[in-house]
This record gives C-alpha cells, structure tokens and sequence, in this order.
C-alpha cells in the first residue's frame, strides 16, 4: 500500500508463520533508530541482534530514519527513497522470522509539510500491526520518535545517545527537538542514557539508566589480514561517521598534511556525511576516504595502523557522547591519539594521548615515529562487552513491558 506521502509497507506474513513464536510466549519490540540497520553496526544494531539471540520470543519492527531527498540532493548525494519493509535474517546479524526493517521517505521539508511526522507515526503503527504487534514496546532513540509515541501510546523507553540540544541547528530544529524531548522524557517508562554526561542532564527531573557502550573484544582482539585497500607504509586512522557534528576538519587537515610530508598517510574509515569541499580539501591535504566497511572488517583497520585517531571537535555535544570507538580502539590495544573528548581525556596517559586540535598533528606524528609493531597489542582488562550490556538491556525491557501504557492513543 503507498500513502500520499510515498511511504510503503509490503505484505508480510500473519503471525502464525513458522519462527513465530505463539502469542503468549512472544514479546514485540518497535525501534525507532537514528540509524539504519546495514553493514556499519552502532548501539541499536549491537543491542538488538543481542536481544534476539537471548530471547526466542522477541521479535522486533526496526524503524530506520526516513530518506530524505531533498536533502540528499542539497549535499550533492544521489537521492534514494525508502525501502519496503524487509525481512532480516542471518546476512544481516537476525534470526531467520523474528526481525524486520522499514525505512520510510520524507518527501518535503516540515516548513511544507508540518503533518508528515504524525503521518509517518500513523504508518509505523500499521506497519507494527500487520506483522501482528497491537501492543509492542516501543524504544526510542530518534527523537522525533516522540511522535510515535504521542500517536500509539505504547509503553515506551527513550535511549539517548546524543544531546541534540546542543547540537548546531537552526533555532525551529532546536526548538522542535526541545519540544519532542519534553514529551519523551515525561511519557516513557524508562529513560537509558549512554554516557555520565547525560545522565547528569537527563536526570536531574527523573531517574534515568546509565547503560554505557561496550565492544564484542574477541572481534576486535583476533587478528586479521591487512586489507588490501590501505595505502603501503604506517598510517593514522579514523573510524567512525564523518560528521561536521563530530569530526574537526580542520584537524584532519593539519594531521594528513604533517602525515603526508613524513611519508605516511590519514585513512579514514566510515560513513562520509560531510560537505562535498570538505571532502574535496581532504584528498588533495592527503588523506584517503575510504568510506563505510562492513562491521567484521573494521578491527583490520586498527589492528594495522600506526596510530589510531580521534579527531573529534570538544564542545558541549561531543561532551554528551560515549563514542563507541573508545571500546574497539582500547580492545585492539594499539596507539590512540585524541583531542580531549568525552571518554578519551579519561584514559590514562599509557592508553591515550590527548592533544588540542591545534596541536594533534604534532602528537600523531611524534607517536607514529616511535614505530610499535603493528598488530593486536595489550588490552586494558575492563573493557565492557556487549553481551554485558545486553542483559542491562533485558531488565530496562522487562520493566516497561510491566508499566502503564505511556498515553491513550490518538
């Protein structure tokens, strides 16, 4: 069926198809991610396919962020529009019958459209009934998620993985970010935050759940082939999305043309979310852009490098983050050299070196000229795993599904 926005929903079997377990013993879950599920896996994809390996009865509707078009086209991007719903299964890290994906399509700016959130709200709920979820948990972690909710009122946690609010924005994004919060943190039963900087700001009206990232460490800590696609010779790499947000171009700058005069290189692995001149600027500084790589391949990178990289910008939004690359970079065990983030600036001298932004270059330089092996190198002991984070998971989960319903639907 396609609604007047575009958004599409495919046919899917009832609820009694084989992998489905019956009603009683079943437990349905919406996730409203602020990314998709592919190949670069982050929090939610960790967490989830966790979930669904511990629990045989959980079966999951995972919401990814609408295509939108028009901004893709603003940035120079090809434009796409959103997927079918979509089974998940093995290739993508899910049991076989327990898990699909939807992703639906923004077609027209909010300033146009200002309707097209409770729309897109309204087809998530169909979308949820047809796979036979009337009454799923709903997590969420995009904050315009809280549309969903005012429209569903289902029982409802929000996991929060950035302060929004501190992001550049216009002041009506701000402002509707605000708004959508508010709603959040009053109606859901639970409020998980990632990192102890947000729970100081989320919890000062409410009891919230500090669940930090973590690493699959026995990934990270086997060791793997070069790849093929790296430059010959030592390097310095960043894993991550490229982001305007997060990264500090300017850095990068500075890093691969010091790089670049000593013989060596910047390699940059992840999502490039950034304005096409920016990308322009960073290939003829030296870098190389590789681009996303597919979640199993990531510890090859860091295993072979040099040094590993974190360029992020220090502001008040990176301050509320838990980077994920702390866990994998820590688990790997090589040279980390940082600007003084969130994370990072906490880590003892023998595990990170922290620099200005100013002054990274310089730090990159002087640690890759020391010349470590290459390779699995030693790992702090505390490193958390996700498995642990799973089973805080499974509690948060457990219980909102034994709270009152967030509101009376719409």
């Amino acid at each position: 069926m396609t609604g007047r926005t575009g958004d599409t929903t495919a046919a899917v079997a009832p609820p009694g198809t084989p992998g489905t377990p019956p009603g009683g013993d079943r437990r349905d879950l919406v996730v409203l991610s602020l990314e998709p599920w592919d190949e670069v896996w982050r929090r939610n994809q960790h967490l989830v396919a966790g979930l669904l390996a511990a629990d045989p009865g959980l079966r999951v509707l995972f919401v990814e962020p609408p295509v939108d078009h028009l901004h893709d086209l603003r940035r120079g991007a090809s434009p796409t529009l959103g997927r079918r719903l979509r089974r998940l299964g093995p290739d993508d890290g899910a049991p076989a019958g327990r898990a699909w994906a939807y992703r639906p399509t923004k077609w027209l700016p909010r300033r146009l459209d200002p309707s097209g959130d409770g729309r897109r709200a309204r087809t998530v709920a169909r979308v949820a009934r047809r796979l036979g979820m009337p009454d799923p948990v709903l997590w969420v972690n995009d904050p315009d998620g809280a549309a969903v909710l005012d429209t569903t009122g289902w029982r409802a946690l929000y996991d929060v993985t950035d302060d929004w609010l501190h992001a550049v924005r216009e002041p009506a994004e701000l402002e509707r970010t605000r708004a959508a919060e508010a709603l959040l943190v009053e109606r859901c039963a639970e409020v998980v935050v990632c990192s102890p900087a947000l729970a100081r700001a989320k919890g000062a009206d409410r009891p919230v759940t500090l669940l930090t990232n973590a690493v699959d460490v026995d990934a990270y800590r086997t060791p793997l082939p070069r790849p093929a696609d790296l430059p010959d010779g030592p390097y310095a790499v960043y894993v991550g999305t490229m982001h305007a947000d997060r990264l500090d171009v300017e850095a990068c700058l500075r890093v691969a043309t010091h790089l670049r005069s000593t013989g060596s290189r910047l390699v940059l692995v992840g999502p490039a979310l950034l304005d096409p001149l920016d990308l322009t600027r960073l290939d003829a500084a030296g870098a190389l852009v590789l681009g996303p790589r597919p979640a199993a391949l990531v510890p090859a990178y860091l295993q072979h490098a040099g040094v590993l990289l974190v360029p992020h910008v220090v502001d008040a939004f990176t301050d509320s983050l838990d980077p994920i690359k702390l866990y994998e970079y820590l688990a790997v065990g090589r040279p980390v050299v940082a600007t003084p983030v969130a994370g990072f600036r906490d880590q003892p001298a023998d595990r990170v070196t922290t620099a200005s932004p100013q002054n990274l270059a310089d730090a990159v330089v002087r640690v890759l000229a020391e010349g470590r092996p290459t390779g699995v190198g030693p790992a702090p002991a505390d490193v958390p795993r996700w498995s642990d984070r799973v089973r805080e998971m499974q509690a948060v989960l457990s219980r909102v599904r034994a709270s009152r319903p967030a509101a009376t639907p719409r």
